[in-house]
C-alpha cells in the first residue's frame, strides 16, 4: 500500500459502534514512533457509543451518522474527503457499509472480526464457535469489500479455546489478541 509519503503519518479514520476498546488500542499505536497511522477522525453511528469519549481524552475530531437517512453515507464521503483520510479502520462497527461506500476507498479499508475468517462471518460469533465445539478460534484483519467479512486477509491470530469457555470469557481473551493484531496487521500492509 503505497500511502507512506516521506515522514507524514497517513490520516485515518476510526468507526466504532461500542465501548471503542480497540480505538484506544490504535490511538495508542498511532501516537509511537514506528506508527504510519495518524488518527484524525472518529465516526460513530450511536451516539450512546462510550468509545465516543476517546475523541474528547485525545482532542480527535468526532462525526455522529446514523445513517437512517440515505444522504448520511454521501454526507459520510464527503466529510472523508475533505479530511483527506488516506484509510479507514472499522474496530466493532455494527454497521453494513453500501458497495458504493467501499468501492470509494477501495483497498484502503480495515476490519477486524472476532474468528478466524472465513469461518464464522457476521455475529455472535463466540456462541457458534463453542456450540461447534471448535478447538480453536481467533481474529482476523481483513480488507473490507462489498461481501460481509469476505475481504483479503491481512493477518490473524489462533487461540486456543479452553474447557471453561463461556461466550463471554472467550471475547474477553479475542480481544486482548484483537488489540495486538490489528497494530500487526497496519504495520504489514505499510511493510514496516
Amino acid at each position: 500500500m503505497a500511502l507512506l509519503t516521506g515522514n507524514k503519518k497517513i490520516k485515518t479514520a476510526v468507526f466504532i459502534s461500542g465501548t471503542g476498546s480497540n480505538l484506544k488500542n490504535l490511538i495508542q499505536f498511532s501516537k509511537t514512533k514506528k506508527s504510519p497511522i495518524l488518527i484524525d477522525l472518529i465516526i460513530s453511528n450511536n451516539f450512546k457509543s462510550k468509545g465516543l469519549r476517546f475523541a474528547k481524552i485525545f482532542k480527535i475530531k468526532k462525526k455522529i451518522l446514523t445513517f437512517k437517512k440515505k444522504t448520511d453515507e454521501k454526507k459520510l464521503i464527503r466529510v472523508l474527503k475533505e479530511e483527506k483520510i488516506n484509510l479507514i479502520c472499522l474496530a466493532g462497527f455494527m454497521k453494513i457499509l453500501s458497495r458504493n461506500f467501499i468501492k470509494s476507498f477501495k483497498g484502503k479499508i480495515l476490519n477486524i472480526h472476532p474468528s478466524l475468517l472465513p469461518n464464522y462471518k457476521g455475529l455472535n460469533t463466540h456462541t457458534r464457535v463453542l456450540i461447534n465445539k471448535e478447538k480453536y478460534t481467533g481474529c482476523t484483519v481483513h480488507f473490507v469489500s462489498p461481501k460481509l467479512d469476505n475481504g483479503k486477509i491481512i493477518i490473524q491470530k489462533k487461540i486456543k479455546i479452553k474447557k471453561n469457555d463461556t461466550p463471554k470469557k472467550l471475547a474477553k481473551r479475542v480481544l486482548i489478541e484483537e488489540h495486538k493484531l490489528y497494530p500487526k496487521a497496519i504495520l504489514k500492509i505499510f511493510n514496516l
